[in-house]
């Protein structure tokens, strides 16, 4: 336990300045036992504080660490549980009980007695010592000079003490001067002792010289103490005369006190005052203006701006507690909102008048703007009502009912005026589309009346009540517009009376220029639209506006107040949402209108929708890039999927009407109307899709027509019965493959290669096919002699062969004059110009290659002659030169 309280005092108390008294090993009553050290310790400097500390070994086991500590002052009871019988189990009750058992009696009693001495000696309040022997308790501190409050040491309690420096270094001086101190410590004792003994005999002689001036000083105190008394006579006598003078000075600084404070009074409630009347005070000047300033006017516009920014910081200045107890200043709070509720009302009426006085202005130039593919210029509208936007935002600010009223107004307004503004613009467009002179041009050869195209055009148009209709049903509208198209006008593949090669290729750039310039009017009329709606409403602030609301009921025209209390602002939303919910509002025309245009544009020639695909997307990019989230982004790109749609619609129809193609039983096929008409298709698509943002469209379509293309010039050679399935096939292909190569569409590479491929088969087979065996007879015997030299027979013994030999060979020879294969070659040439087309002008490709295949053959029987018949001299009665000579007899004289 020694060692244990060493290390102990030396790892733990002795860096906290502390000196460990006493220890004891106890353990938790009535839990696992877990060993701590319950240790009492007092601070080595003064004022001396006594403490009870936990300690405990750490979960590693290789030091101890200081857990818990109690001050002894906070020790209300030790109770040692028996004080006649030996028991371990002891309590200490500090704000609560803790409960303790000791390794052993003997340590519990030791550290009982050591908290018992320390609570007699350096506390006042005592500990209550419950169960304790009464032989722990005895008193073992002395009350003499040890005790005292300057001689007392803590040895009392520990009879240990460490010297200081003072007191080592004083030993081993001593032990310098005596050589036997460390070798012979008797001597050096004995030594010490005489030294002792001479120290203690000078000291008495020094006491008894003394007396003498002991005395001196004893007189020399009584004569002090008389003239101490003489000075407290005369301090007192003074004291009294003072009296007096003390409590009128108390008086006068009482009477200072209450001047100095009723002047901090006045100082500050004339700051109070001051701090009213400067920010609670408005100029006559501005309250003229809030009541009569002229609105109409620049200048009357600013006064009556700056008067009510000045009202506006009178009514929010942040008033100090207690102000708005003041009756002046309820007063004066009370005519702000009169004249706030005075000036907002007149400036809602006099906008809502400007509203309407703009809006006579504006419809009277719509003459103009009749006959002319413009929309009319909002311009000046838009700058003399910008002047108001700072009245605007402070009506925002303090009366929001009258802004929310005045934003409806305005919407209603212009949603109004756009919309006779676009519908007569689009009325313009339609008619420069279907112009008298083009349109009686155009549908003149359509299987129905002309009464029931303009029918059908009129309600394209639609009516005013029409087209605020809901979203759902303009949709339908276009989509029934869309798939009405006639049947048998300009698409790849009609069929009918009027192709699509008939239109005239002005008409188609007209379509183009006309559209661009719808969309063209439509973008600044929508941008300037939006940027004066941010400025003149300040929705740049943040501040949510009607557009908070649902869709619909915005839409249907549902009052905004609904929502929100007149006066108090809506919750924060974006900006964005805002403005595009105003810019549905006053443009909801312009979607159902583009669909509309789309419609009729796309009934006039199909192909207009290529044109249409490329400028929408276009526009929509770009109005993207400006903000994607913006109403003219939306509508644009919702008029795109539109024009998307119907441009799919178009291919799938292209398509289906290829699946229905019939050809004529009685005339020769040629190149099928719609090969050539995806020539037609090919050509205008690449001039329209150049550096088009939707250049994948394009190619899916491609992808899409090309296949069906193929698909279905393969099936009508199957059904054809007048001409030769290899000779559709082969005129066809090689038509696509023309057009392909000439165009270079890249992604229509691989199939270029496939027309090719089929191209060189199939003319390989006709020829193959419609040659034949010219010299039929021949062939015969040339066949029997090659079957002899399969079975076996060498080549030079064929001859001896009763049925090859030269006699034989020779006879079937004279049977093939040169005449007589002119003849059969003309014959061939004639079938061959019935088969084959004018205007893919391939005959003589096909005729020069039946001549390639005639010499092929002609060498192959002089080869075999000359290896059957070696020597013999037989050889055939034309030659090579004469075949040339007759072929191109024949192709010059047809």
């Amino acid at each position: 336990m020694t060692a244990i309280k060493h290390a102990l005092q030396r790892d733990i108390f002795t860096p906290n300045d502390e000196r460990l008294l006493s220890i004891v090993n106890v353990c938790k009553a009535g839990k696992k036992k877990k060993n701590c050290f319950l240790c009492a310790t007092v601070t080595t400097e003064r004022p001396v504080q006594v403490k009870m500390v936990k300690v405990k070994k750490s979960d590693k086991g290789d030091f101890y660490k200081r857990q818990i500590a109690w001050a002894l002052r906070d020790l209300a009871v030790v109770d040692a549980k028996d004080a006649i019988k030996e028991n371990p189990e002891f309590d200490l009750h500090f704000e609560k009980i803790y409960k303790w058992v000791a390794s052993s009696t003997a340590e519990k009693n030791a550290f009982i007695s050591c908290i018992w001495k320390l609570n007699q000696r350096y506390l006042r309040k005592k500990i209550d010592f419950v169960n304790v022997s009464s032989q722990l308790l005895e008193e073992s501190v002395p009350s003499g000079e040890n005790q005292s409050v300057t001689g007392g040491d803590e040895e009392v309690v520990d009879v240990y003490q460490e010297l200081n420096a003072r007191e080592e270094q004083d030993i081993e001086i001593m032990m310098e001067g005596c050589e036997c101190a460390i070798s012979n410590a008797e001597a050096f004792a004995e030594r010490l002792s005489r030294e002792l003994q001479v120290l203690d005999g000078a000291n008495i002689q020094s006491i008894m010289a003394s007396e003498k001036q002991v005395n001196i000083l004893m007189k020399l105190l009584d004569e002090a103490l008389k003239e101490v008394d003489q000075i407290e006579l005369k301090l007192s006598s003074y004291e009294e005369m003072l009296q007096s003078v003390k409590e009128q000075m108390d008086q006068i600084s009482e009477s200072n006190h209450l001047i100095h404070l009723s002047n901090t009074n006045n100082v500050k409630l004339l700051s109070e005052i001051e701090f009213l009347v400067n920010h609670m005070d408005l100029a006559k000047g501005h309250i003229k203006a809030l009541q009569e300033g002229d609105l109409s006017s620049s200048r009357g516009i600013e006064a009556c701006t700056n008067a009510a920014d000045a009202l506006l910081q009178c009514m929010n200045v942040a008033l100090r507690p207690g102000h708005d107890m003041l009756q002046a200043v309820k007063q004066q709070q009370q005519r702000f909102s009169d004249l706030r509720e005075q000036f907002a009302r007149r400036l809602a009426s006099h906008l809502n008048n400007v509203f309407v006085q703009q809006g006579h202005d504006q419809s009277s130039t719509l003459a103009q703007h009749s006959v002319e593919l413009a929309l009319p210029n909002h311009h000046p509208f838009h700058r003399d009502l910008l002047r108001y936007a700072k009245l605007m935002e402070w009506l925002k600010n303090t009366d929001y009912g009258k802004y929310e009223g005045l934003t409806k107004n305005y919407m209603d307004y212009l949603s109004r005026l756009y919309e006779r503004e676009i519908k007569d613009f689009f009325e313009v467009a339609k008619i420069k589309m279907t112009g008298t002179t083009k349109e009686s041009k155009k549908f003149a050869t359509l299987p129905r009346k002309e009464s029931a195209v303009k029918q059908e055009t009129e309600s394209l148009h639609g009516s005013s009540g029409k087209l605020t209709g809901s979203t759902s049903s303009l949709n339908k509208l276009s989509v029934q517009s869309s798939g009405n198209r006639r049947s048998q006008s300009s698409s790849l593949l009609d069929m009918g009376n009027m192709s699509a090669s008939d239109l005239d290729v002005a008409d188609r750039t007209k379509f183009d220029k006309i559209f661009e310039q719808v969309l063209s009017e439509l973008e600044p009329l929508c941008l300037a639209e939006q940027d004066f709606i941010s400025k003149f409403f300040k929705l740049q602030q943040h501040q949510s506006m009607p557009g908070t609301m649902t869709e619909a009921e915005d839409l249907d025209g549902g009052t905004l107040s609904r929502q929100h209390n007149a006066g108090v602002p809506p919750p924060v939303s974006s900006e964005k949402d805002m403005i595009r919910q105003m810019m549905i509002k006053i443009f909801r025309c312009i979607e159902p209108e583009l669909n509309n245009l789309i419609a009729l544009g796309d009934k006039i020639d199909s192909f207009n929708s290529l044109y249409m695909l490329v400028k929408m997307s276009h526009h929509v990019w770009t109005a993207q890039n400006v903000d994607p989230a913006s109403f003219l982004s939306t509508t644009l790109g919702n008029v795109l999927v539109t024009v998307k749609r119907n441009f799919d619609k178009c291919i799938s129809n292209q398509i289906r009407q290829m699946e229905e193609v019939k050809i004529s039983k009685k005339s020769k096929v040629g190149i099928l109307p719609f090969v050539a008409e995806f020539e037609e298709f090919a050509g205008l698509a690449e001039s329209i899709f150049k550096n088009a943002e939707r250049r994948g469209d394009l190619d899916k379509a491609y992808t899409k027509l090309i296949r069906g293309v193929f698909v279905n010039v393969e099936k009508v050679a199957n059904e054809s019965q007048k001409t030769p399935r290899d000779v559709v096939m082969m005129e066809n292909f090689h038509h696509i493959f023309a057009t392909l190569s000439r165009l270079k569409i890249s992604c229509l590479e691989a199939e270029k290669k496939e027309a090719k491929q089929k191209y060189t088969d199939h003319l390989q087979s006709y020829v193959i096919y419609s040659l034949g065996q010219p010299l039929e007879k021949l062939n015969h015997f040339f066949e029997g002699v090659e079957a002899r030299v399969a079975q076996g027979i060498r080549e030079e013994e064929v001859s001896y062969q009763l049925a090859f030999n030269k006699q034989e060979l020779r006879k079937v020879i004279k049977e093939y004059p040169g005449k007589e294969v002119k003849k059969g070659l003309d014959n061939l040439y004639k079938k061959v110009d019935k088969h084959l087309c004018e205007e893919e002008n391939l005959l003589q490709v096909v005729w020069h290659s039946m001549q390639d295949e005639f010499i092929r053959q002609y060498k192959h029987f002089e080869g075999l002659i000359a290896r059957c018949y070696p020597g013999s001299g037989v050889t055939m009665e034309f030659t090579i030169q004469d075949i040339l000579d007759y072929c191109s007899s024949i192709a010059q004289s047809h």
